[in-house]
């Protein structure tokens, strides 16, 4: 995997940008700006690499062990409706289906052509595997701190609920169904190979056996003879824990993790080192503090504007949150970064990803539904927060920060040691 030509081009963008911008802001001869803004720039990535690398390695872990340990087969079954029994299930499940953003629209483009409704797949549990998991929240916690935590799961059920009500009582059922159809037709009905995991069209399979009362459709001959039911009682949790098996799996899982995010994490932190170190203060300032926050509603306002930017900056899940890190510490109000990480379930691949999937109709419908529910949620916590006085202060901006021998170096040896282990039983 690793950076596509998009992202190198949103990254080489921004960074002749954030250059650009900083370079007018000061008179400091051309050569000169840009060696002590690179260095600070490297420096400033490797600061917020070093604060989160044990957290991201735990996260990860988590994850893993979620994944590989815990059952999530009958939880499908209860997706159908849109009440809050199911809207919770499919939270529930999206939280524990942890994934990068491509990998969550897929899975709930799959629950949604099996029959979920439109609130349980594409509200709650799209979002929730992408911006309740674990390791954004571990992230969140060393960059932005407890409060964003709090609100990022707060914010997350009142979006869910938002996105819910307007596929209910907003979006003819007509044109849900429509796009149901769209993916069907695209894709056939299909389920998974038992044996090898594969997606098999249930229209076409060839190879089908009944046990207990329930169809497993198989891609090949081979895989169906070698079809074992006894396998498919998962392990209790503690006999993962005490089996290499167990770990094994775990490690795995969070490879596999590894390997959809590393590429938005590390995009994340150099676009947040080169836009924290070259664009000056002054300029943020002016953009979040000056005159646009005397206009009403401004919050509203510039968490729309945000939504706007996390669309054009390509970067998801947890590759946002140092970004958003470098907008909070430079004024971006506390509910416009929300706002921003919201975002990543409409940037410009996954927006190509849903016309693809449901038709260019119900894909407009499907943007504009999260475009609209990112910005209130960030408003509406905002002031939440504010009436609250949970909004913290910025003590201290992400450019300021330092590396120093502290309980973060004890951290990092811990969760290196069981990352390299973990990888180790991955490849044996």
């Amino acid at each position: 995997m690793g950076m596509d030509k998009k992202e190198y081009l949103i990254l080489t963008i921004i960074a002749t940008f954030s250059i650009v911008i900083g370079k007018l802001a000061t008179e400091t001869p051309l050569d000169h700006f840009l060696i002590t803004k690179a260095i600070e720039s490297a420096k400033l990535t490797a600061i917020m690499f070093w604060e989160t690398w044990w957290a991201l390695v735990l996260g990860f872990v988590i994850a893993g062990a979620v994944e590989s340990w815990v059952s999530k087969e009958k939880i499908t079954n209860y997706l159908e409706g849109e009440g809050l029994k199911e809207l919770g299930i499919a939270t529930f499940f999206g939280f524990v289906s942890s994934s990068c953003s491509f990998s969550a629209i897929a899975t709930a483009k799959n629950l949604f052509k099996k029959g979920a409704s439109a609130a349980a797949s594409l509200a709650a549990f799209m979002f929730a595997s992408t911006n309740l998991v674990i390791e954004i929240g571990l992230v969140m916690f060393v960059l932005l701190g407890w409060q964003f935590v709090l609100a990022d799961f707060v914010g997350g059920i009142l979006l869910i609920l938002m996105m819910a009500f307007i596929f209910k009582y907003l979006i003819p059922d007509v044109n849900i169904e429509r796009a149901r159809q769209h993916v069907i037709n695209q894709e056939g009905v299909r389920e998974t190979d038992p044996v090898c995991g594969m997606d098999v069209d249930i229209n076409k399979a060839n190879y089908v056996k009944k046990h207990d009362g329930k169809k497993y459709y198989f891609c090949s001959k081979k895989c169906m003879e070698s079809f074992d039911p006894s396998r498919l009682n998962q392990k209790s949790i503690k006999e993962n824990i005490t089996s290499l098996e167990g770990w094994k799996s775990l490690a795995d899982k969070q490879i596999k993790e590894w390997g959809m995010l590393y590429d938005d994490i590390i995009l994340g932190f150099i676009l947040a080192g080169i836009i924290g170190a070259f664009i000056p203060k002054k300029i943020w300032i002016s953009i979040f503090e000056g005159a646009i926050l005397d206009v009403p509603f401004s919050v509203l306002l510039l968490s729309a504007i945000s939504v706007g930017v996390g669309i054009i900056t390509f970067v998801c899940s947890v590759g946002n949150v140092p970004f958003a890190a470098v907008l909070w510490s430079n004024g971006l109000p506390f509910g416009s970064v929300l706002s921003f990480i919201y975002a990543d379930l409409i940037i410009p691949p996954i927006m190509d990803a849903y016309k693809k999937y449901y038709g260019l109709k119900f894909a407009a419908i499907l943007i504009l539904t999260i475009f609209l529910s990112a910005t209130i949620t960030g408003s509406i916590i905002h002031h939440l927060f504010n009436l609250a006085n949970l909004i913290p202060q910025i003590s201290e901006g992400i450019a300021e920060r330092e590396v120093v021998a502290n309980y973060k170096v004890f951290l990092n040896l811990v969760f290196t040691v069981v990352f390299v282990f973990l990888y180790y039983l991955h490849k044996k």
